[in-house]
């Protein structure tokens, strides 16, 4: 059975960038579930199995579809429970819950303002395009200016890493001696910033930039088959 994951890519679609398309391929790996990835733009996204989804990422296993990061990582564990577990039990998964939570309204508004320019730089035209409205209708502003924003706020950006800090002081993963699904969802906002930015969001000698050295190196070096920017 042959196994797809959409992806979403710029113009180049050997260097796939969706955080939450990571957050699923590093769930996948440690399951030990191979699969294809099947490479898509932004307005390729609608057309992609009969219209079965508007973002990424999305799951093909056999006959099944499923989409969401998060709803990914759950079926993957109810489906396939003599695998590694990507969660650990209820509480874990209620966590994960917490940390995602954490990801969207903190990591991901402070990386998108310092990346969005590179983000949009690495496109096909078409999707440029869709990208600057979308993002510009979004932000209510121009391009430059979050992106003139983000820089700015680069400074202060390590501030918000201090939660996720002061966990790894105790223990080498979100999951503790080994990775877990928490892990994926954090880790695939920085492997976002990797892969489309020359901006360094983590410094040497950071907790978190140690850990996020050891993820990479998970399943293989899984996140280091995408080089960095």
């Amino acid at each position: 059975m042959t196994r797809k994951l959409y992806s979403l890519c710029g113009s180049d679609r050997a260097r796939p960038f969706s955080p939450h398309v990571w957050k699923t391929a590093m769930s996948l790996a440690h399951k030990g579930l191979d699969f294809d990835t099947v490479p898509i733009g932004f307005t390729e996204i609608p057309a992609v199995e009969d219209g079965a989804t508007r973002l990424v990422p999305l799951l093909r296993d056999g006959e099944r579809l499923v989409k969401d990061s998060f709803e990914i990582a759950q079926y993957l564990e109810r489906n396939y429970p003599d695998r590694p577990t990507l969660f650990g039990g209820d509480g874990a998964m209620a966590i994960a819950r917490f940390v995602e939570g954490w990801s969207q309204t903190t990591l991901h508004p402070a990386i998108t303002r310092v990346i969005i320019r590179d983000i949009h730089d690495r496109l096909d035209p078409v999707d440029q395009a869709y990208f600057r409205e979308s993002r510009e209708k979004r932000f209510g502003t121009s391009l430059e200016a979050v992106a003139e924003s983000g820089a700015a706020s680069l400074e202060t950006f390590a501030q918000k890493l201090e939660p996720l800090r002061h966990m790894l002081k105790f223990q080498d993963f979100l999951g503790g001696a080994t990775p877990l699904f928490a892990d994926y969802i954090v880790f695939g906002a920085f492997q976002w910033a990797r892969i489309v930015s020359p901006q360094r969001l983590l410094h040497s000698g950071d907790p978190v930039t140690d850990w996020f050295e050891r993820c990479l190196d998970l399943h293989g070096g899984l996140g280091r088959s995408v080089t960095a920017a």
